[in-house]
């Protein structure tokens, strides 16, 4: 019988981008079900009902939760193509060190680019291109952040490409100008037809992002 997949998922979320990718690397047929955050499904309720977030892959009727989980299954399930991990124990604790440190700076420091007080703009500013910063530095000139091949810190960090669009016009700064290696990077990291079509038009990013601005009444 042929594994059933289904991806619960919001077409703007970093999260759920990389889940998208993961699949499409390892050229998983899938079904995607767009899911409304303001207006949550009973699938999502009953396949998540812990945190009740997206994006949640549901593998033959299991539910697997938290997106840098479902990377690391989808990894071990579909082992035989595109590894996303390194095989060495040490670089994979490496790794997901960063990742860790990706999902625990990059997108809250993000949010706060959009949602701030004009007066706090400056110093959000800066607490956001400090941790790019330090992304930077730990890139370093690889090509990758796992050195020649695309692989899980990479995939981690480039949803948030499509996102610098939307950090630059509210915060009114080039990202490009302050790490301009992350920017080098992201573009080669674009190159792969399977992270260009896993990312959504930067576009409908800032839409999304005017949208809640509008229903947080954020001035």
């Amino acid at each position: 019988m042929a594994d059933e997949v289904v991806l619960l998922d919001t077409y703007v979320s970093v999260f759920g981008m990389r889940v998208r990718f993961a699949l499409a690397e390892k050229g998983i047929q899938y079904e995607y079900k767009e899911q409304d955050l303001l207006n949550k499904t009973p699938l999502l309720l009953q396949m998540n009902p812990i945190h009740k977030k997206i994006p949640v892959l549901i593998h033959n009727g299991k539910p697997i939760c938290e997106t840098l989980i479902i990377v690391q299954y989808i990894d071990e399930v579909w082992k035989d193509k595109s590894p996303l991990m390194p095989s060495d124990p040490y670089e994979r604790a490496h790794a997901r060190f960063w990742a860790d440190y990706i999902d625990k700076k990059i997108y809250d420091t993000g949010k706060k680019i959009w949602t701030s007080k004009v007066e706090d703009q400056d110093a959000t500013n800066k607490e956001f291109i400090e941790c790019w910063k330090l992304l930077e530095g730990e890139l370093g000139d690889k090509p990758c952040f796992g050195g020649e091949n695309f692989g899980f810190v990479d995939m981690t960090l480039i949803p948030y490409y499509c996102w610098f669009p939307t950090y630059e016009k509210f915060g009114k700064f080039s990202i490009e100008a302050k790490c301009p290696k992350i920017v080098a990077w992201a573009k080669r990291c674009m190159q792969k037809e399977s992270v260009s079509k896993s990312l959504v038009d930067p576009d409908k990013v800032y839409d999304f992002v005017v949208m809640l601005r509008q229903l947080w009444d954020i001035a």
